[in-house]
């Protein structure tokens, strides 16, 4: 196969990976399932933002999205 035609496959994959992890994060009825979901989805984003050749994008949104906000959702969950 060509080189355009695998990476525009992956990049579809990642995408409905996305749109199934969002999905699933508001779906839950568990808290912290829903969380989980939404830190996988960041993950995903920034991998997709890696693969568009953006890594610094890619290193704040996995911090901050994928680290950060979900440490303090779990934080918050915790004390609840």
């Amino acid at each position: 196969m060509n080189f355009i035609v695998l990476n525009a496959l992956l990049h579809l994959v990642i995408l409905i990976l996305i749109a199934i992890s969002a999905i699933a994060a508001l779906m839950s009825k568990d808290l912290l399932m829903g969380v989980l979901a939404l830190a996988a989805m960041s993950l995903l984003v920034s991998l997709e933002f890696y693969l568009l050749h953006a890594p610094d994008v890619a290193i704040a949104e996995a911090a901050v999205g994928g680290g950060l906000t979900t440490a303090l959702f779990v934080l918050v969950i915790a004390r609840t």
